[in-house]
């Protein structure tokens, strides 16, 4: 059973739109088209049309809503907070209801829906990495040697063979006198970034905390969502609620905020009992910052080489107004020199399934971060969120910077370890 909202749960927000095109200046996909069914209040005219039968689902009409990294920029400066986001998120299952999903869902679903297919094709892409993947001359990162159309020159994480589960066991014992958390990994930490995973549970342990990493767990349900499969992304939330049943955690961690915004933030909004589950979820700086780690980091002696880096606010995390703790964290380490960039709020274009569908507008809407970046002279742009590393990644290769992009944790945990003289 599909228990995701649907049009119908939103009539009365929909309501609430005075359209005053506040969303304009913040939608990434409007300022790329300058097309007013791109922008949120265009989205919610077609919505509220829908509702009242005034309109059908036409291909033109779906492109629109198609052209949506269902970001949150607009719902963040909307005076009435629309959740514009979750709208689009509804009509574009009501289009997979109709009419199936398109050829990319159908794609991420089957990878999404099986576990060991998931498995089977990391681990095999792994092994042919040599002939799939080159390297970037004189940058960072890996690029397809055969890429799809479309997806010329993108640059892609090296794949590990050893996932995350392969990498830790299930429980890591901490102190008697501490509580256990839980630790949801998603997909990208999981598969492409698991030495982000393996910093995590090392903080966290260190900490005394015993570390909860059930091996039921799934995908999030983002690209789920993304795609518009409501049946999938409620088939995961449930093992996923039930993956971590099998101990009391205090808390479920989450390092990546694509993930966070699902497990928390899209959890919450569905139409099933899964509020003890989605009231434990919280985002690793938040946890962190609750222990008093950032002061026992800010008394640490600072390095005399200081490595200048900024900040990119993941979008799931700044709809949630997490965007302080990460720049207090950053701002405590003794190994970095913060800088704040401009435009760091602004989306980078990933979009969950945006950037596969729609990869040239993906590059375009993220190219716009490039300046912010240069002009803030720092050698890393560190963030919360694996997936935003990926396209920052490319972002920055295809400028031509010789920038890293890194997770917060890196940095923590090179911070932690001891200095070699």
């Amino acid at each position: 059973m599909n228990k995701n909202k649907n049009l119908q749960d939103f009539a009365g927000v929909i309501g609430e739109c005075v359209k005053c095109g506040v969303c304009q200046a913040h939608c990434p996909t409007y300022q790329l088209s300058r097309r007013e069914g791109a922008v949120a209040r265009g989205k919610i005219a077609l919505a509220a049309a829908l509702l009242e039968g005034g309109t059908s689902l036409e291909e033109r009409l779906q492109e629109d809503i198609n052209m949506c990294l269902m970001c949150g920029s607009c719902v963040s400066k909307c005076p009435n907070k629309v959740p514009t986001h979750e709208i689009v998120g509804a009509i574009r299952r009501q289009i997979t209801d109709n009419e199936g999903l398109s050829l990319i869902g159908k794609g991420v679903s089957t990878l999404l829906g099986s576990k060991a297919l998931m498995n089977g094709l990391i681990k095999g892409g792994a092994l042919l990495s040599p002939m799939l993947l080159k390297k970037v001359p004189e940058s960072s990162g890996l690029r397809l040697r055969f890429p799809a159309p479309g997806m010329q020159d993108r640059t892609v994480p090296k794949i590990a063979f050893r996932n995350l589960f392969d990498r830790l066991p299930e429980f890591i014992e901490g102190r008697p006198d501490k509580p256990v958390v839980g630790f949801f990994a998603g997909c990208s930490i999981t598969y492409a970034y698991p030495e982000i995973g393996e910093h995590m549970v090392s903080i966290l342990n260190r900490l005394g905390f015993s570390v909860y990493l059930p091996k039921a767990q799934r995908c999030c349900g983002i690209p789920a969502l993304s795609s518009g499969n409501g049946k999938l992304v409620t088939e995961l939330a449930e093992k996923n609620v039930a993956a971590f049943k099998g101990r009391d955690v205090q808390h479920i961690l989450t390092a990546c905020g694509s993930c966070n915004g699902g497990i928390g933030e899209h959890y919450r909004t569905m139409k099933a009992n899964f509020e003890s589950f989605t009231a434990k979820v919280i985002d690793f700086s938040v946890f962190l910052r609750d222990t008093g780690l950032f002061e026992d980091l800010a008394g640490m002696e600072k390095w005399p080489e200081r490595t200048r880096v900024t900040y990119h606010d993941p979008c799931h995390l700044k709809i949630q107004g997490i965007t302080r703790e990460p720049r207090l964290l950053l701002k405590a380490l003794p190994n970095v020199e913060f800088v704040e960039m401009a435009d760091a709020s602004v989306c980078c274009g990933l979009g969950g399934t945006f950037s596969v569908q729609h990869y040239q507008a993906s590059k375009a809407i993220g190219a716009k971060k490039a300046h912010g970046l240069q002009e803030s002279g720092a050698s890393m742009i560190a963030t919360a969120c694996p997936g935003c590393i990926m396209q920052l990644q490319d972002i920055i290769n295809h400028a031509g910077m010789q920038v890293k992009a890194v997770h917060l944790l890196e940095l923590l945990a090179a911070a932690l370890s001891p200095r070699r003289s």
